[in-house]
């Protein structure tokens, strides 16, 4: 008899963003026509890029002619996309052979697959607040999970425990949900913690692009010692808005190896065995991101979502309600005014101020009493937000007191 995977038994009823759903969708059959304000899930709202439309209707193009038709791509990616973004990481003074690049279909397709690389007696250290897929997918793959706590106390940062033990260690700089990022010298604690321990860190950097910083790292590659303990997980979608167009980018150096086998190679077996490889339409209009141009014109969609954030903080600021984030990060991460939990605070926004965004708890036990903001709505819809949520706070409906 088939004996199903028992790990799913072990998941959680449902999903953070789907009793969003359907909390929102009960408001509007209550109030049909009322228009909301979502600032909750990290979906975009500007358009592709002018360089990234154009090469894509060249490549819809090119698929109409024999003469520069292409079928299957490449497993790993198509060479010119894998060269075009080992030239970005030169740019900024990281080293990569195009080989340790592989084109992936997006970040979340990419965290969740690249667990076949480990045994499934592995221990993995998740840091808290944390995206919730990071602990579904290894709850799915038998992994045992540590959770590591972050608090207000140090800024939602975690450190490295030398009492912790781990084989694969979970890190996102800048942070979903809470915004926060990571120092060099922060990041270098952990990159040093995984070379003494074994340890591998899955170091997810989606919204690197968001860093304008220049003293803060936006690869782990640029730190001493990472190509012997990090695989970089990168995304298109934030960047240049591909989340409906799905396109990312994995980076494993030559040098890691664990227990004698290089996971370089390990990679290379995997994506041979298990994929078709990404179609060579979406790598042409990645490769144009790269480009003078596309690095411009994102860099400009960007300011938008800054923008809105600015918006949102500055209300924050003179409300007085502490968060971390909404600088060189797309999202917010504030404590809930009023000594609100996380889902009272998600309910009085939607019910008195019809705004729609993340309860801190549905990111693991360390969000209880905080909550996320989202700056990628359009920037009208936000300034509103920002008006509505100023008004709300400094005039709470007595229960919220």
């Amino acid at each position: 008899m088939l004996k199903p995977n028992v790990h799913y038994t072990e998941l959680k009823d449902s999903y953070l963003f789907y009793n969003i759903a359907q909390k929102t969708k009960a408001y509007l059959d209550a109030h049909p026509g009322t228009h909301l304000y979502r600032m909750g899930i990290g979906d975009v709202s500007q358009p592709l890029c002018k360089a990234a439309i154009d090469a894509l209707h060249k490549a819809v193009d090119d698929q109409a002619a024999a003469a520069t038709f292409h079928g299957y791509m490449p497993e790993c990616g198509a060479p010119f996309l894998r060269e075009t973004i080992a030239a970005h990481y030169a740019k900024r003074g990281v080293t990569l052979d195009p080989d340790e690049v592989f084109v992936s279909s997006g970040a979340s397709d990419e965290l969740g697959d690249i667990l076949d690389l480990f045994d499934r007696d592995s221990t993995v250290l998740i840091p808290e607040p944390a995206y919730p897929a990071y602990v579904d997918a290894n709850v799915i793959a038998g992994h045992n999970i540590v959770h590591l706590p972050t608090g207000k106390a140090n800024g939602f940062l975690p450190q490295p425990d030398q009492n912790t033990q781990a084989d694969v260690i979970y890190l996102c700089s800048p942070n979903n949900p809470t915004g926060a990022v990571l120092s060099k010298a922060q990041l270098q604690a952990w990159v040093d913690f995984a070379n003494d321990t074994g340890a591998v860190i899955l170091f997810d950097a989606a919204y690197e692009a968001f860093i304008e910083d220049d003293a803060l790292p936006h690869s782990i590659f640029a730190l001493p010692g990472a190509r012997t303990c990090a695989i970089e997980i990168c995304s298109l979608s934030k960047t240049a808005g591909f989340t409906g167009t799905r396109l990312g980018y994995t980076v494993i150096p030559r040098t890691l190896e664990r227990c004698g086998q290089n996971l370089n190679a390990m990679w290379v077996r995997n994506r041979t065995t298990k994929t078709n490889g990404i179609s060579y339409i979406l790598q042409r209009g990645g490769a144009a991101i790269f480009t003078e141009d596309g690095q411009a014109q994102i860099q400009a969609q960007i300011a938008v979502y800054k923008n809105n954030a600015k918006l949102l903080t500055d209300a924050l600021d003179e409300l007085g309600i502490w968060y971390t984030g909404g600088k060189n990060a797309p999202y917010i991460w504030l404590q809930c005014p009023h000594g609100c939990s996380s889902w009272d605070f998600f309910d009085l926004l939607l019910h008195e101020a019809q705004i729609v965004g993340t309860p801190g708890a549905g990111f693991g036990e360390s969000g209880e009493g905080y909550f996320r903001f989202s700056c990628f709505g359009s920037p009208a819809d936000t300034a509103e937000a920002a008006r509505r949520l100023k008004r709300l706070c400094k005039n709470p409906p007595a229960a919220a007191e």
